[in-house]
């Protein structure tokens, strides 16, 4: 077994060196060839082609692939080595394909097969095509060295079943403070989410760890790929939960070949298209609102604000409001520039009404102002005499200026802002019974602060809506795809504005039910997401393996969650990876400082890279960091607002940590208090659990959580920390 290992090494040795002295020799001689500055377009298209070779092979010159597949197509004679990498290189000038880039159809072959002597296929574009693999092999090159050869099937051999060894190897990595791409572990059914069509709205339920955002962001890699006559990186964009977020995913799409792809915030992309007329209250302020302890905590259902103005019922009204500003809009009356001449207000209204109907509202007051104005120079040629011609120009100037006075230009806000203004609905001549369908606290709560010009998270979606309303959506505000994170915190009245943004409902929306922590505005059911979508334009996957933690974190997440919710959307699936059991432990008030530290030391002097302590709230986590800082710890506090992780020893809200993971968590304050038997706690602390890879601890003071209280079993240790 030992001599098969190392042929095996000796023989992908040979080859690599083959393969970097081809990639060398192709990149020497591009350098060679100067960038063509002049103004032919053929030469620009051939220097085009040049700089993206350059690019590829730049990728391909320290790890040019990660995988082998051997595959003999039906009808051939033998089976054919297929090396598969991040993009592909082909052999100059043969044009022979010496590695195969991850997208392509064949590659699927890769992801896809799990092990047995059957045939398989795959589509090209020339069809179905099917064959028989024969060695299945994954390899890990760093900076040129060959460092592992696995093969997880070989049909000649003894070994008929796609292992996991090379996956274990991977997720048993420690992590540093950037997310990384899993293009050389992708799993199955990671992969039929990846490769699926792009017209269609995928959205994806995935437990904490299945990898569902690491997948979206390969899904943009292969689009571009795929139909890349039909979709441009410029016109896609990811939404994320925060800064900080898109600051941890920051490096998987360069690291796949990929840029230009809009990254940003559901609220700092709509502050931008508002001319940031409104300024946003403080998010900090809401978050310690909603994630208050004990009797004070607020009730998170459907009077929340967020739900209300989430819901597809406000859109509604607002759609009946905006239907009556249009029926009124139009002043009441004929326009007269000056004695004598008038144009009336059926006329008006015809402009208005039929010949720019397919305008949006300010675009169609914009045209039918200015056609009053041409009508009224016309009304002047008419007129010889030069000192009439020149009082009529006065006093028609001043008079069209009165008269759209009458017809007022609301900016979104202003709009919005005159709706839950009181009297709102006169100004507007909205009808009583209208109005007074919006629940009063709520106009009173909303009103509070508009007039202050402030708007909350839940006032983006509105607000967007007004405005594509008023002034339509460009052709530069439509995106090709776009990609919706930790979904299950949008309203459907979010995504129902971003389809009108989005080209052929072509949606990557994902996200974990059990992790909806922020149920005071995100969703409880996914149908709440396909009903805005007609019959065929949705796909749903659901990803119930995770891969982040061991097999002991994620069972005591999976009794967390039950112990808090009835019928949980899903619970994890861990790989086959154990670790140490889970540490449920009282730690006094006093000395938990002193135990902080030590713990931590402990566990960086293990294999623990990053290490998080989370608390509920962000007060909890200002006295945590000093007192560590105390202690003499290099810590870094994170809070609201914040754009980057810096790594190592992190102190953190749980309700920030979502999306984030770290080598070793410790979860404070895990007692009955903070953390009562409700389905938001369950969700809260399974958030924090399922924050850790090998390494959990949950240390509460007096009565443990009842979410905790009964768990026990061979992967819960209660201890001392």
């Amino acid at each position: 077994m030992e001599s098969s290992v190392q042929t095996a090494y000796q023989e992908e040795m040979q080859r690599l060196e083959e393969t970097f002295s081809e990639i060398d020799r192709q990149l020497t001689a591009l350098k060679d060839i100067p960038p063509y500055k002049g103004t032919d377009h053929t030469e620009q298209v051939l220097d085009s082609i040049r700089e993206s070779r350059r690019r590829n092979l730049a990728v391909a010159q320290t790890e040019p692939y990660f995988g082998r597949l051997d595959f003999q197509e039906e009808g051939l004679g033998k089976p054919s080595p297929l090396y598969i990498g991040k993009v592909g290189v082909e052999k100059d000038p043969s044009l022979e394909l010496m590695v195969v880039d991850w997208r392509a159809p064949v590659a699927s072959l890769f992801y896809s097969f799990t092990g047995g002597t059957d045939p398989v296929h795959y589509e090209s574009p020339d069809g179905l095509v099917e064959g028989l693999v024969y060695l299945k092999r994954n390899l890990v090159i760093r900076k040129q060295i060959l460092q592992r050869v696995v093969d997880t099937f070989d049909r000649t051999g003894d070994q008929m079943a796609v292992t996991d060894e090379f996956l274990l190897y991977r997720l048993g990595e420690n992590k540093d403070n950037k997310l990384r791409d899993i293009v050389s572990t992708i799993q199955s059914e990671q992969d039929a989410i990846i490769r699926a069509v792009k017209n269609s709205a995928l959205i994806i339920q995935g437990v904490a760890g299945s990898g569902k955002t690491t997948v979206a962001l390969h899904r943009l890699a292969f689009l571009l790929y795929q139909y890349r006559d039909q979709v441009k990186a410029e016109r896609m964009i990811i939404f994320a939960p925060n800064r900080m977020f898109l600051d941890y995913i920051s490096s998987v799409l360069p690291e796949l070949g990929v840029g230009h792809i809009q990254q940003t915030t559901f609220t700092d992309w709509a502050l931008e298209l508002l001319d940031h007329e409104a300024k946003l209250a403080d998010p900090a302020e809401q978050l310690r609102y909603w994630f208050q302890t004990g009797s004070a905590r607020p009730a998170m259902d459907d009077t929340a604000p967020g739900r209300w103005k989430g819901s597809v019922r406000f859109m509604r009204w607002l759609d009946q409001a905006l239907a009556q500003y249009e029926a009124s809009a139009v002043p009441a009356a004929d326009f007269s520039p000056w004695d004598g001449a008038k144009l009336t207000h059926q006329t008006i209204r015809q402009w208005y009404d039929v010949e720019n109907r397919h305008e949006p509202l300010m675009k169609r007051r914009e045209r039918v102002l200015a056609r009053i104005k041409r009508w009224m120079e016309m009304e002047l040629d008419k007129v010889w005499e030069t000192h009439l011609k020149k009082d009529y120009k006065k006093k028609g100037s001043a008079r069209l200026r009165d008269y759209a006075k009458h017809w007022t230009d609301y900016s979104p806000f202003g709009f919005y802002k005159e709706l839950f203004a009181v009297g709102g609905s006169k100004a507007l001549n909205l009808p009583g019974p209208l109005f007074a369908e919006l629940p009063a606290e709520l106009v009173v709560y909303t009103e509070s602060y508009l007039k202050k010009k402030r708007v909350q998270p839940e006032d983006m979606a509105p607000l967007l809506y007004i405005r594509s309303k008023f002034y339509g959506i460009h052709g530069d505000l439509t995106f090709d795809h776009t990609v919706i994170d930790e979904a299950q915190d949008f309203s459907p009245f979010q995504i129902a504005l971003l389809h009108l943004h989005t080209r052929n409902h072509s949606f990557t929306i994902l996200g974990d039910l059990s992790q909806g922590i922020h149920a005071y505005q995100g969703i409880r059911d996914w149908k709440e997401f396909t009903e805005l979508f007609a019959d065929g334009q949705t796909a749903y996957f659901q990803l119930n393996r995770s891969y982040r933690s061991t097999m002991e974190i994620i069972y005591f997440a999976n009794e967390v969650l039950k112990n808090g919710i009835e019928q949980p959307a899903a619970l994890a699936v861990p790989v086959f990876r154990s670790g140490d059991p889970v540490q449920v432990v009282e730690v006094k008030e006093a000395a938990l400082a002193a135990a902080l530290k030590d713990a931590i030391g402990r566990l960086q002097s293990g294999d623990a890279t990053t290490v998080a302590v989370l608390a509920r709230t962000e007060a909890r986590c200002e006295q945590l960091h000093k007192q560590l800082t105390a202690q003499g710890l290099p810590v870094h506090l994170i809070a609201a607002g914040q754009q980057h992780y810096e790594g190592g020893i992190s102190v953190v809200p749980s309700f920030m940590a979502k999306g984030l993971e770290f080598d070793a968590v410790i979860v404070v304050d895990v007692d009955a208090e903070h953390y009562t038997a409700a389905a938001e706690d369950a969700k809260l602390l399974y958030v924090a659990c399922t924050r850790a890879l090998h390494a959990l601890q949950l240390w509460y003071e007096g009565a443990p959580s009842p979410l905790i209280a009964s768990i026990a079993g061979d992967f819960v240790q209660a201890s001392a920390p």
